[in-house]
This record gives structure tokens, sequence and C-alpha cells, in this order.
């Protein structure tokens, strides 16, 4: 079965894992210059480092259908710089999967596959999209909702170690961007962890940063630029995280329930 997730950012990243071990066809595609933080566990850094692996799954950058259809005749995820996802055309997928998390749809229909999947607020399953998979953290993170939509965005980042809004790096003001450290990394509260045209970025937490932007990125101001833990675990830097594992969960049983349905409505 083939499978087009549109972005390639740490949750977009999670759910290609789960469905490539699963034994889907994957392609994904993303912005030429991605703007995912927690890089490590994010395919998208394949656009600028030609390929990437995260625990089992590697995906690697085409530009062309061949190298698609190359790339996954060899098990790979592919990648693609394709912002209006164009490459669905000609690939015709059975299923897409919006997981781009703008908060609202860019672009997204029913009509796009067979099954269609949006992630996070902003889309309505039964009109937009057949189903609609809840990304925030609590009781209902990685429901599938056949009906309506996902919990509106709060702004509010999730609560992990008893820190919100304080665990978000961003820019101190438009410009590019230049990593101080690198993620992984132990800092403390005060601690310089990039800089915007020289205007230093200072971590609010004590904790390991989790993510970063890449150099060279041009930023607006308050656009969050990275991310710390305040749990202080390294490894988890490098792999799929507890909220990516339930959504990619969560749209791997839309997938095969709508396809159930599918296939009953057919007989």
């Amino acid at each position: 079965m083939k499978v087009l997730i549109r972005g390639a950012g740490d949750l977009a990243s999670g759910i290609a894992c789960r469905l490539h071990q699963c034994g889907f066809s994957i392609v994904m595609t993303d912005l030429a210059v991605p703007t995912a933080v927690r890089r490590t566990v994010a395919f998208s850094r394949a656009v600028y480092e030609q390929t990437a692996e995260i625990e089992a799954s590697t995906a690697v950058l085409c530009r062309t259908i061949g190298e698609v259809e190359s790339a996954l005749r060899q098990d790979q995820i592919a990648v693609m710089v394709d912002p209006e996802a164009e490459i669905q055309k000609i690939w015709k997928p059975d299923v897409v999967v919006d997981a781009i998390l703008a908060k609202r749809n860019l672009g997204t229909s029913m009509q796009d596959a067979p099954v269609v999947i949006g992630v996070g607020p902003g889309f309505t399953a039964g009109e937009d999209c057949h189903c609609v998979i809840e990304t925030k953290r609590g009781h209902y993170l990685g429901r599938c909702i056949y009906r309506g939509s996902a919990i509106p965005n709060s702004g509010v980042p999730g609560n992990i170690g008893g820190y919100t809004t304080e665990r978000l790096l961003r820019a101190p003001c438009a410009g590019v961007f230049e990593p101080a450290v690198s993620i992984g990394d132990l800092v403390q509260t005060g601690d310089v962890c990039g800089t915007v045209n020289g205007v230093p970025m200072r971590s609010q937490i004590p904790g390991v940063v989790r993510g970063l932007l890449q150099r060279g990125v041009m930023v607006t101001e308050e656009m969050k630029s990275g991310d710390v833990d305040p749990r202080c675990e390294p490894e988890h830097c490098h792999t799929v995280s507890d909220k990516a594992r339930a959504i990619g969960g969560g749209v791997l049983e839309a997938i095969l329930h709508l396809t159930r349905e599918n296939q009953k409505r057919e007989q």
C-alpha cells in the first residue's frame, strides 16, 4: 500500500517509522528549507543531508519519480522537496496523510486518495478528510475521529517535567539563525543556545537541548527555533517520542479501518 505523507517533521516522521515497519511504501514531502526543530528524529533533514535514519528506518532525498521508485524498491522512505505534494498526481497513493501540522488545512481534500487522514487541528472528518487524528497530549492523544475535528490548538505546548511554554527556544528577532549548542547538549537557565543576527537566544530552563534549527535558516521574531527537555535524557533526542508513536498508531488504525470499510462497500 502506497502512503504519501505531507510534511516530514518529527511527528510526521514518527508516523512514517510506524507505517514503514508495517510494510507500507512511504513518500514524504516537505519544504526546500525545512523548519523542524527536532531534526535528529525528522526525515526532513534528508533534504539537506541527502539521507536520514531514525531507529530502524532510512529515508533518502529523491528528485524524480524514478528515484522514488528506486528508493522504495530498496525498502527506503522517499523524501521530496514538494510543498504542494504534486507527486501525488503521478504516484497516485492509496493513502494521503496531512501531517504538516499547520493548524489549518493547506489544500488537502477527500478526493486526494481513497483514504485521506488529517493530523491535528484544522481538519474536519467527513468534510476535507476521512479521519482526523488527535494530537493534543492527554487522554485522547492518538484517537481516530471519523466525524468532527481535533481539539483546537491552545497555543500552549504540552506539559513536560512541569514546564510548558518555558521549554521553547524562540528567535529573539528576525534574521539568520546560528546555533551555539548541539542537540543532546545539557544547558542551564540563561545559557545561550543560538543567535539571530548576533542577538542571543537563551534557555529559560535547565535541561537537554532536544531540538534546534539548522544553521542558516531565516527566522522571524518569536519563531520556534528549538526546545529544551527538563527530563535531561539525551537518548530521547534520537528516538521517536511517545507523542509521535501514539499519533503513528492512530494513523495506522485509521488506514486499516478505512481500507476495510472501503472493501466492504466494493463487495
